[in-house]
């Protein structure tokens, strides 16, 4: 399970016009709400951003970076995680959970409680979120619809997730030592 207290609420994926401006593609459930959060840091927590969100257009946001006045400087930024502490945001009702609590869960089986892999990712290309799961001793991922029929039960408490064997197609080529068959 993760120790970082902190959440990567979006990312630098380009650069505007010549003063410095840039586009984010923001994670939050509203695009403009990550100038909300005061100061964001990179992946290291070294680099410190107070962002001036100034609109947002075509699934990202436009937005201001204090010392970051010309396209050459935004442009380096590219690629740039911009992280907060969890302390900072929302606090959840007891079933709710960000998308990042679930990754590195380990992935459980409905029928028999057996681990077959674990969480490394979530995804929504546009009909709904999808998890994947790395399977245990093998190279090989899956992805399913994240929905309570796929996954009846998370318990981030204790480190886990449950799917739902019988809608897996699968899980009957996973033996117990990671092998297919």
């Amino acid at each position: 399970m993760k120790k970082d207290n902190r959440i990567c609420l979006g990312k630098i994926v380009g650069a505007l016009g010549i003063k410095g401006e840039v586009k984010i593609l923001s994670f939050t459930e509203y695009g403009e709400d990550i100038g909300n959060f005061g100061e964001l840091e990179d992946k290291t927590g070294t680099v410190k951003f107070n962002l001036e969100v100034n609109g947002g257009s075509k699934g990202t946001i436009r937005a201001v970076i204090k010392g970051v006045a010309d396209r050459n400087a935004a442009e380096a930024l590219v690629g740039t995680e911009l992280y907060v502490s969890k302390d900072l945001l929302p606090k959840l009702d007891e079933d709710e959970f960000y998308h990042d609590d679930l990754i590195g869960l380990a992935v459980k089986l409905q029928k028999d409680n057996s681990e077959i892999g674990t969480v490394s990712g979530l995804y929504n290309f546009g009909a709904g979120d999808i998890i994947e799961i790395k399977l245990k001793n093998s190279s090989k991922t899956e992805m399913i619809p994240f929905t309570e029929s796929y996954v009846p039960e998370i318990n981030i408490k204790d480190g886990y997730i449950i799917v739902e064997t019988v809608l897996l197609p699968f899980v009957k080529e996973i033996r117990e030592d990671g092998s297919e068959g």
